[in-house]
């Protein structure tokens, strides 16, 4: 294997780590939050709606 192949696999390497990780920080705390927040706002708008009517 000469330099130059081991070089193009360490960077190979480095971007598939890097997709990787910012793949599980997405799934683990970008998600959770996202629906959470999309929860709270829809609970939200059906307690002002419901306050509206009566």
């Amino acid at each position: 294997m000469e330099i130059d192949q081991f070089l193009g696999f360490l960077v190979f390497l480095g971007i598939f780590t890097m997709g990787f990780w910012l793949m599980v920080f997405l799934l683990v705390f970008v998600v959770p939050y996202w629906l959470f927040g999309n929860i709270i706002e829809i609970r939200k708008y059906k307690k002002a709606a419901k306050k509206l009517k009566s």
